[in-house]
């Protein structure tokens, strides 16, 4: 093993249950991570990425066996430390951020008692040099008003600030070994932008090994040293990122970046003038919470005077930093949350208006796919049957929803076998694909996807796009396209939206805003792209 090496996998095999779609989740993989360098590990959702990092953590689903192999730390095989070696290792010298922040999270404690377990722990520092130690990690990962949003819940944080206080915790410790599954996948552009700058200044400082695991191959070519490309669960490729992102030697790493959106606008499918579908009109919501019991009441104003309208067969994107308001706006066009102002008008009739019965028939013409699609599904109900609730609550009889749910799930790259199947069977990107089949499943006339591709591959995204496209032409749906990802927004939307603490401050033909952004802070956004002018390689899609 090389001096500069922190952990070195050798010939690791992990064999999937009986029943699965192949028999080995990972065979042969050799990976040597060393310290000052950034080793990214790219591949299809399933292909074993997040296995490999549970494997080094030693938090395997008992289902996955150990076939066979090494991953030596400082002497000591992972893959065979006992339960007092891994909790002295895990944290303090190896530590995780895991892909889906929501999960991870102990939703009864609040954000800052669980970053400061990090060192309680390991029975580090005083309370009171732990809170502090907290603030200083909360403004580094920039988490807004740090000293609030340390006393929340992590429910009354965004997507985006959960994720970041999960990366505080991974780095508290500043470890030998940060593994890094999916980090940004839930992050807006320019926080993205200073979480991977952060990952890099930190690693340069201690002499970090990190272990990058992305679907996204502008965060590859921003942060990366070296690159692994996996294809179910077989390494295919591996080399300096300026190599295998310029000249990919393998098809199956030719075929993934062949797959990245090019961020090139996208012609309008239509004239403005067609059919209004939804129409928004200063629409506005303020959420108040209290923090305990006898604590001072906290208000946010999430959505501010916001008005839109999309046309049938039109995609209006919305963009913005976590925290924004665009998922707010999702749960108060499909009336999840309810507004303290505004109305809300589909196809013409005031959906703000509707009540019980008339209420339920408008639900299902508008339709949502959720941002975290784990904590969307029941964990102990089939997905086959997840998909079918919706139409068998509308009196389709049973066998007909659940093979409809089928054929759902094979639109969306997955067999119609895993109807049967639980979501924890699933991958991240999978389960995503199953709540994006879901949402289709009543047929609806507006389709607003909160983040509904962000956990998927390149591959699969771009497949999942295409369908959407075909299905939004066929049916004439408008789409409200919510995502953080501006490459993506380019590809599928007609027009744009960019809001900023809960206004919209531009809104226009994505050709034109992307070539003309008019409000400085879309500017900002645009900038801040990975894998464009502004970070460390440019990403050269073919």
């Amino acid at each position: 093993m090389s001096q500069t090496s922190v952990v070195s996998i050798r010939d690791l095999s992990l064999r999937l249950p009986i029943g699965a779609d192949r028999e080995f989740a990972l065979k042969g993989m050799d990976l040597e991570l060393r310290r000052d360098e950034i080793v990214c590990i790219v591949g299809e959702s399933g292909s074993g990425k997040s296995l490999c990092a549970q494997a080094l953590m030693g938090l395997l689903p008992k289902v996955i066996a150990v076939e066979g192999g090494q991953a030596i730390y400082d002497g000591i095989d992972l893959l065979k430390a006992d339960a007092g070696q891994m909790r002295r290792i895990r944290g303090a010298r190896i530590s995780m951020i895991f892909q889906e922040p929501m999960t991870a999270l102990n939703p009864s404690m609040r954000v800052g008692d669980q970053i400061a377990e990090v060192f309680e722990a390991h029975d580090l520092l005083t309370p009171a040099e732990r809170r502090a130690r907290c603030l200083d990690l909360a403004r580094e990962v920039h988490l807004p008003d740090p000293e609030n949003l340390l006393n929340a819940y992590p429910h009354q944080l965004s997507g985006g600030q959960r994720q970041r206080a999960m990366i505080a915790m991974a780095l508290a410790l500043e470890p030998d070994l940060i593994i890094a599954d999916e980090p940004t996948t839930a992050l807006d552009v320019t926080t993205q932008a200073q979480v991977l700058k952060l990952m890099r200044d930190i690693q340069r400082r201690r002499g970090t090994a990190v272990m990058f695991i992305t679907h996204d191959f502008g965060v590859v070519a921003d942060i990366a040293d070296r690159v692994l490309v996996l294809q179910r669960g077989i390494v295919v490729e591996e080399g300096p990122v300026s190599q295998v992102l310029s000249v990919p030697q393998h098809p199956y790493t030719r075929a993934l970046l062949a797959a990245v959106p090019t961020g090139v606008p996208a012609a309008p499918s239509l004239a403005r003038g067609a059919d209004v579908a939804l129409q928004v009109e200063g629409l506005r919501k303020t959420y108040r919470t209290r923090a305990g019991l006898m604590g001072p009441m906290r208000e946010v104003l999430a959505v501010d005077d916001v008005s839109f309208s999309i046309c049938r067969g039109e995609t209006l994107g919305l963009v913005g930093e976590s925290g924004s308001g665009k998922s707010s706006i999702a749960k108060l066009v499909t009336r999840i949350v309810e507004p303290d102002a505004g109305t809300i008008h589909l196809s013409g009739r005031s959906f703000t208006q509707m009540s019980g019965a008339a209420l339920r028939q408008g639900r299902s013409r508008i339709q949502m796919v959720f941002q975290d699609p784990y904590a969307s599904l029941n964990p102990r109900r089939p997905v086959g049957l997840s998909i079918a609730d919706g139409p068998m609550a509308r009196g389709v009889p049973r066998r007909q929803a659940l093979a409809r749910a089928a054929e759902l799930l094979e639109l969306v790259g997955l067999s119609a076998a895993a109807s049967s199947r639980l979501p924890h069977a699933f991958s991240g990107g999978q389960r995503q694909r199953i709540g994006i089949a879901r949402a289709l499943a009543l047929d609806p006339e507006v389709l607003i996807a909160d983040e509904a591709v962000s956990a998927l591959d390149v591959t699969v995204q771009a497949q999942v796009l295409k369908e959407l496209a075909v299905l939004k032409t066929r049916l004439n749906l408008a789409m409200l396209f919510i995502t953080h990802d501006l490459h993506v927004a380019a590809q599928v939307c007609d027009r744009v939206a960019v809001m900023q603490r809960g206004r919209i401050v531009e809104i226009a033909p994505t050709a034109q805003l992307f070539a003309d952004p008019q409000h400085s802070y879309t500017r900002a956004l645009l900038a801040a792209i990975p894998g464009g002018e502004g970070g460390r390689g440019r990403l050269a899609v073919h």
